[in-house]
């Protein structure tokens, strides 16, 4: 089966692309992705069996919505011909697109009418992201167009895949039928996500955040937490990975705050280097925003630190208290930073709760995970394809 995948990100830092992608390469079949570019990269390049085009540069600092939608507009024209001229040459069986942002599904246009399947994944509900991101009105013009444009979306599709139980309630709500939506929850790849030892000697304690640095993921709550309480734990320092609109103000925050030596601000690694740089930490953080969207958005990040065995304490967002409880994460009151530097102390100082916390977390993961939900997705696959390989008009094969 040939299958291609357009996605406005970068591939080799998207958990939830990779593991379909690599998947489907894994049992034989020939996938391709469409990608994001940063500096340096090579615009085609092969990984674990997945071909990728990276087709568009891009710079993680849309401050404003012109050059944001700008530039989602920009790839969805660019991927839109790239795919058909790919799909003219050698045809796919199935479009696998990945949203942000929704309308990229008509970037499908030329393959779905010649009878190519089309799958629409969408990692976050566009909607209330913007409302979040640009601090918009839910009840704006705005808002209502890009419900409008979800839901014809949707019905583009032949199936839409969502990332977590409670956005599959919403969608079903306004934009698709019960049968043509299915959650997919986004478990870390155990083929990287694996235990192989610490490696750190120091006698530093090391909490960490790895992630994009965006206003909903409340990053500037953790840092005035920890603020507060620096001087009580001397030996304690603050690692943040990433890249994201809000970077600058955070460096900005951290500066004002004189904690250049205890808050290490550092670019984001790569997917395969993740699992690594947890297992070294001592304590995780996870400090979302409860708005509209994060309140809503399920964070990978959390299963990412149970899997490597590093206990988390996490904002009681409404998504995070539906799948997990107090015997795996340490909870704090959400926008509450000094709950959360409270949280930050009892860890900290109380070695007996992190295993424990670490401890229960690793059986709550230990009979879930992506094998389950793998074989639940190559099983749709295969009747969305199977199902249109006998009315499939097949455009030409192997153009030259």
């Amino acid at each position: 089966m040939r299958v291609c995948m357009p996605v406005y990100s970068f591939y080799e830092n998207d958990n939830r692309v990779r593991r379909y992608a690599e998947a489907l390469a894994a049992r034989g079949d020939d996938v391709e992705v469409i990608a994001l570019r940063r500096p340096q990269q090579s615009r085609e390049d092969v990984v674990r069996g997945v071909r990728v085009f990276r087709i568009q540069s891009r710079q993680r600092n849309e401050r404003g919505r012109l050059s944001y939608i700008s530039r989602l507009l920009l790839f969805f024209f660019r991927s839109a011909v790239f795919l058909s001229w790919r799909h003219l040459r050698n045809p796919y069986q199935l479009i696998h697109v990945h949203s942000v942002p929704d309308f990229e599904v008509f970037a499908a246009l030329l393959p779905k009418l010649t009878g190519c399947k089309v799958i629409l994944d969408i990692h976050d509900l566009v909607p209330e992201f913007y409302a979040s991101k640009f601090q918009v009105s839910e009840h704006s013009l705005l808002i209502k167009a890009l419900l409008i444009t979800e839901r014809m979306a949707a019905r583009f599709a032949d199936h839409v895949i969502v990332a977590n139980h409670i956005w599959r309630k919403t969608l079903i709500s306004r934009s698709v039928t019960d049968a043509r939506c299915t959650v997919v929850l986004n478990w870390p790849d155990p083929t990287i996500f694996a235990r192989r030892g610490r490696i750190r000697t120091d006698n530093r304690f090391v909490m960490l955040y790895p992630g994009t640095l965006n206003h909903h993921q409340g990053i500037d709550i953790a840092i005035r937490a920890f603020a507060s309480i620096k001087d009580a734990v001397p030996q304690v320092d603050f690692h943040i990975y990433g890249e994201g609109s809000d970077k600058t103000n955070l460096a900005k925050l951290i500066g004002e705050l004189s904690l250049q030596e205890r808050i290490v601000m550092r670019d984001p690694v790569t997917l395969i280097e993740v699992p690594s740089l947890i297992e070294n930490a001592d304590l995780g953080v996870v400090p979302k925003r409860k708005d509209c969207f994060a309140n809503e958005a399920f964070s990978t990040k959390i299963l990412e630190f149970m899997i490597m065995g590093v206990p988390v304490i996490v904002s009681d967002t409404k998504i995070d208290r539906y799948y997990f409880d107090e015997s795996v994460l340490k909870f704090f009151r959400g926008h509450d930073e000094k709950h959360l530097a409270e949280c930050m102390l009892e860890l900290i100082k109380d070695p007996e709760v992190r295993v424990r916390l670490s401890s229960n977390a690793l059986k709550f993961v230990a009979d879930k995970g992506w094998d389950v939900k793998k074989t639940e997705y190559l099983d749709l696959v295969d009747r969305l394809v199977s199902n249109a390989s006998e009315r499939q008009v097949v455009p030409g094969q192997n153009l030259p």
